[in-house]
């Protein structure tokens, strides 16, 4: 698998992402500056989390128009599969290639801790690791992670399979309890219509070492490295 993360100021992800990525390929990432416009070879590219130009105006909004991010929409239009966690995905979401929006936590204060997704669909590259209704483990980091979007906008991502993961308790649950930041419906994660876009919110390349945890976030890059392996 040929990976690229891209770095912004202000971004501070990019090793354990590399990490996650090297572990589960065997292939260390391209480090790409926000500067740069060159994607050619890559199979993946990856908005990793922190905080891009210190979250100024909006999280994400500056690092939604720096250079490169005219090259990863044109890379996704072309069908290459794009991966943003946390900062990630609230630039997807600032540069128009995901959906809604990502608001102040619902107790309006930044939240770090572990949560548990649910699996809501395995037939992806990003999911396949997986299957659905598997539930996983992931450390969260943000204070805008209130996924929003309109109802008729949700009742769209719902209808077409596009919600990637909830919130959810260890057992499957959603409930209120299990979904820290009050995103709507309990939605952690969306993908884009053609799949190949994925914007989440918590971590899950922070847990891909037993080492550190646990390996409940590396079924998601073993499955991407298995995906482009053609196996």
């Amino acid at each position: 698998m040929n990976a690229g993360i891209v770095l912004f100021p202000g971004i501070n992800r990019e090793r354990d992402m590399a990490i996650a990525l090297t572990r589960a390929s065997g292939r260390a990432p391209r480090m790409i500056w926000h500067q740069e416009t060159d994607l050619a070879g890559l199979d993946l590219v990856v908005l990793p989390g922190g905080f891009s130009y210190g979250d100024y105006l909006r999280c994400g909004a500056m690092a939604a128009r720096a250079p490169v991010m005219a090259a990863v929409r044109d890379f996704a239009a072309r069908g290459g599969h794009v991966l943003g966690v946390c900062n990630g995905f609230q630039i997807l979401i600032e540069a128009g290639m995901l959906p809604g929006a990502l608001l102040r936590n619902a107790g309006l204060r930044f939240l770090s801790r572990d949560c548990h997704l649910r699996v809501e669909r395995a037939d992806t590259a990003f999911t396949r690791g997986y299957r659905a209704g598997d539930v996983f483990r992931a450390p969260m980091a943000h204070g805008d992670g209130n996924y929003f979007a309109d109802d008729a906008t949700l009742d769209r991502l719902e209808g077409e399979g596009l919600v990637a993961f909830r919130y959810a308790t260890p057992a499957g649950d959603v409930t209120p309890k299990a979904n820290p930041n009050g995103s709507a419906r309990a939605i952690a994660g969306i993908f884009s219509p053609n799949l190949r876009t994925l914007g989440l919110m918590p971590h899950p390349e922070d847990l891909v070492d037993p080492l550190v945890g646990g390996e409940d976030g590396l079924p998601l890059f073993a499955g991407l490295a298995g995906a482009f392996a053609g196996q």
